[in-house]
């Protein structure tokens, strides 16, 4: 975080529902002078609704915006010293270029000569000098960007805030406005806060990145350190392309995955302890004489992807990993490979089971995810709460819902090199993670089912 001399945004235990959706959950962030900051996360995530906060178009349930020490959550946006972009642009249709860059100027008063100074240098800073008596309609998409943007800027804000700005933009367009938006934060010298679902923009723009899931900020950093040091397997898979495994950390220095011991440079996770590791795509190796190899696998396809060759590798212990290499292997082919140390990220596990709170009903039944379940040996009595265990790979879950004690829908699907690792959402709002071979597609709607035996249950104090 950053020191407060430097904070020009601090947000403090925010917190934003609509009805019994919860979409902004205990947020704290600061944000420092000058830094180009971008919210990061799929829709829904709550990324929009925390940007429209600080610029004063929502209200906080709880929690508070400060901005150089003051508080201005109940400040109307009009008063903030900052501006916002849309991904709409919002342009007045009646206005050419010039009135809509001078609207706010106008409005606020400001003379005739300084609006004419601040207007021109706003052009030009987007590239737009030759066209302030053009008709907005007649623009193209960028064009029509570049006048919001230059709006927003002659206003001289403190902050500006960006809505996916680019996102109704062709790929060649996004990315050369991307490369304006950069030079003009560096021009500008303001706290640029940007929104996107873009993990490619994000990393390419920012000083800093901000992921965000379910309504909580799950890691703050450098795109550098998001890349190559994601804290948890929902970063990791939404960050880039990734192998995310299974694996147990034998003890420092020395983890174990796809059924091999590799070097590692991690510490501190204890001995024997299960854990996630990462290894991005890039950083396995191919060799063709798979005898001075780590280990060996089966290539399943090679796929020319403009810059590298993508693979899909089956290795001898029957993991499939995704690796990028300049070279191409022939499908069927026998390949040999080694991942260096410093390539090997591991994770602390986010959790090893399922568990619920609940309570004791009569003849060995047990109230979990909202319904009954059976359980079998519950020696606890009737009425006493309870925790409710459950392995990964014990969750079934059915095609037709109405087979299913509860029902749920898949909300993430996490592939983990020779399994699935599903997140369901219940219907009573609670999420249950399940290992599965079977292939399932997020949204669907399933039933879920426990064997009485796989119930664990324990006494809740």
């Amino acid at each position: 975080m950053a020191n407060n001399s430097d904070t020009i945004i601090k947000i403090e235990h925010l917190s934003k529902a609509f009805g019994e959706k919860v979409v902004l959950d205990d947020i704290n962030l600061d944000i420092r002078r000058g830094e180009f900051i971008t919210l990061l996360g799929p829709s829904g995530c709550g990324k929009t609704t925390l940007l429209r906060m600080i610029a004063g178009f929502l209200q906080p349930d709880s929690g508070v915006i400060l901005m150089e020490g003051n508080d201005i959550s109940e400040v109307p946006p009009h008063r903030r010293p900052l501006n916002t972009v849309f991904q709409r642009y919002a342009l007045f249709p009646h206005l050419n270029v010039y009135d809509n860059i001078a609207f706010g100027l106008k409005l606020n008063k400001v003379p005739s000569a300084e609006i004419e100074s601040r207007v021109r240098k706003a052009l030009k800073m987007v590239s737009m000098t030759d066209y302030e008596d053009r008709d907005v309609n007649s623009l193209s998409g960028g064009q029509q960007q570049r006048v919001a943007i230059a709006r927003a800027i002659v206003n001289r804000p403190k902050v500006l805030l960006l809505d996916e700005p680019l996102a109704a933009l062709d790929l060649k367009m996004r990315k050369d406005m991307q490369m304006e938006l950069k030079q003009m934060h560096s021009e500008l010298g303001i706290t640029f806060i940007y929104v996107t679902h873009d993990q490619e923009e994000a990393l390419t723009l920012s000083d800093t990145v901000v992921v965000m899931s379910d309504g909580k900020i799950q890691q703050i950093g450098s795109p550098i350190d998001i890349y190559n040091e994601p804290v948890n397997s929902f970063v990791a898979d939404f960050i880039g392309e990734s192998n995310i495994l299974n694996g147990t950390m034998v003890h420092d220095r020395e983890v174990e995955f796809i059924g091999h011991s590799f070097e590692c440079v991690d510490e501190g996770f204890g001995t024997n302890i299960p854990v996630d590791v990462v290894v991005r795509p890039e950083d396995i190796y191919i060799i063709a004489n798979a005898e001075n190899a780590k280990f060996t696998g089966v290539v399943k396809s090679c796929i020319f992807k403009g810059v590298h060759y993508e693979m899909f590798v089956e290795t001898d212990k029957g993991y499939e990993l995704i690796i990028q290499d300049y070279n191409a292997f022939d499908v069927d082919s026998t390949v040999g490979m080694f991942i260096k140390p410093n390539d090997i990220h591991v994770m602390q596990k986010e959790r090893t089971c399922n568990t619920f709170e609940g309570k004791m009903l009569a003849d060995n039944k047990v109230e979990i995810l909202g319904a009954e379940f059976e359980c079998e040996n519950c020696t606890l009595n009737e009425g006493e709460n309870i925790y409710a265990t459950i392995n990964f790979d014990r969750v079934e879950l059915l095609d037709n819902k109405e087979d299913g004690i509860v029902m749920g829908e898949v909300v993430f699907i996490l592939y983990k090199g020779n399994h699935y690792h599903l997140t369901v959402l219940t219907d009573d709002g609670e999420k249950i993670y399940v290992d599965t071979n079977d292939i399932w597609d997020k949204g669907d709607i399933v039933g879920i089912s426990i064997a009485p035996s796989d119930l664990h249950i324990t006494k809740r104090v």
